[in-house]
């Protein structure tokens, strides 16, 4: 079996030299640890080919290695696979129609909590999980709660990694308003943010329906008033008196902010960034990557810096990651080949030069790859490392079911904090219109 990308594959795929350097570096300096585990024995079907569907990249890495590494398990097995990489705002809608017409890709890399949206249309993927947990020292937390079914030891999701959104700031701005750092604490926050729009260079954070920006503020916002969607037993919460704290401090927050962040993107924040529009954000490492790698923008990134979400009422920082989760669908005539993809991509010698290419953007759902050399090189990138430890998950505090995983999809709390932010409603009917949304989905799931 070839367990290395050759130069000349490498060219052909179209891989930088930076990539080839990192996968070929990969393989001769590794660090992990991997346990004498058998594989799982399944026979792949004959004449398999594969369809896959996955969130598009926004480092070029991502894509290429991916490929790189599709392109070896087809040269390993036979097995054609076609990647299809969509938009992040995209990737939703596909999965439904897949879904619900039964017909499609064998495989989609959704976000996060997508596989139980559709649990009923999916095979189970426990038999990879368990082979993966016990031979790379185990799946991290965020990967045990989105790959397994709520209160189930079976799994119906198979995590890829997370992609992080700590503050990302310009230490040289910071100063010259007066903070060292941003505040951990929420009121310090706001005064920051007050400041910074005094001096011309905001805030800006996305309340646009995108899936990780305006979601990972709405998330945070709330559990950092330590408010949330539900409780340990499932009941309906948003509409508390934290979730209306929330709502009002948004309404206060949402003046210093740049124009525009009602109807931001995923990459809006990031432009507005890299054109010293802003000072502050909330990003993915890919922002500070891009910066770093363009001669024309490395001096911003030598002014960034990464810190944890404040916490503000929360124990510790509020951060979850938005995680890659791959699901097979029921109707894929290869279930067995869409198995051994799955279980190829994520071993050793195809995710560990994966993983590092990507530059910290995702981040490991195996315990054992914490031991990359991705992490052990730019200081900057290291905050990254741990993102798929959190305990806090769309979803939060309950069990993640079809429910919760529709309510995100309908970008609820999003929409929530949008309104009372652009003065379209009152924090109090905001959440009893989120309560009611939300309530709605429950109804349909009994």
């Amino acid at each position: 079996m070839r367990n290395d990308i050759t130069r000349r594959d490498a060219l052909a795929l179209g891989l930088s030299a930076a990539t080839f350097a990192a996968t070929g570096a990969a393989a001769q300096t590794s660090n992990i640890k991997a346990a004498d585990v058998p594989a799982p024995k399944r026979e792949i079907e004959k004449g398999a080919s594969l369809r896959m569907l996955r969130p598009v990249r926004f480092v070029q890495a991502d894509e290429d290695v991916f490929r790189a590494n599709a392109a070896k398990f087809t040269k390993d097995t036979g097995v054609e696979v076609k990647v299809d990489f969509v938009g992040w705002e995209d990737i939703n809608q596909q999965t439904a129609v897949t879904a619900n017409s039964g017909a499609g890709p064998d495989i989609i890399i959704g976000f996060s909590d997508a596989p139980h949206i559709y649990i009923d249309k999916l095979i189970e993927l426990t038999d990879v999980a368990d082979y993966l947990g016990k031979k790379y020292g185990g799946w991290q937390n965020l990967a045990k709660i989105y790959g397994k079914k709520a209160k189930s030891d079976s799994w119906i999701g198979l995590p890829f990694g997370a992609s992080g959104g700590p503050l990302i700031y310009r230490k040289s701005i910071l100063k010259s308003v007066g903070f060292d750092k941003a505040p951990d604490d929420l009121p310090g926050f706001l005064d920051l943010c007050k400041k910074l729009q005094k001096a011309g260079k905001p805030a800006g954070f996305a309340l646009g329906n995108a899936v990780g920006d305006g979601n990972g503020f709405a998330d945070w916002m709330m559990w950092a008033h330590n408010a949330a969607l539900l409780d340990e037993e499932g009941n309906v919460t948003i509409n508390s008196k934290e979730t209306i704290a929330a709502l009002n401090y948004v309404k206060e927050l949402y003046p210093t902010f740049i124009a525009g962040t009602s109807s931001w993107n995923d990459v809006s924040n990031n432009r507005a960034y890299s054109s010293q529009e802003i000072a502050l954000t909330a990003n993915g490492v890919s922002l500070y990557f891009s910066l770093k790698n363009d001669p024309a923008t490395a001096a911003i990134a030598e002014d960034s810096e990464h810190q944890p979400l404040p916490k503000g009422l929360a124990p510790v920082s509020p951060m979850s990651g938005l995680t890659l989760n791959a699901m097979v669908f029921k109707h894929s005539p290869y279930p067995n080949a869409a198995k051994a993809f799955l279980q190829y991509m994520l071993e050793k010698d195809q995710y560990e030069p994966w993983l590092n290419a990507n530059s910290g953007y995702w981040s490991q759902p195996l315990a054992a790859y914490a031991d990359a050399a991705v992490w052990k090189g730019d200081p900057k990138v290291a905050i990254f490392k741990e993102t798929m430890n959190s305990n806090y998950y769309a979803g939060y505090k309950g069990p993640i079911s079809t429910a919760t995983g529709a309510v995100r999809a309908d970008y609820v709390t999003v929409q929530m904090f949008a309104s009372v932010a652009t003065g379209a409603a009152t924090p109090e009917a905001a959440a009893a219109e989120a309560e009611q949304r939300c309530k709605r989905y429950f109804r349909r799931q009994k």
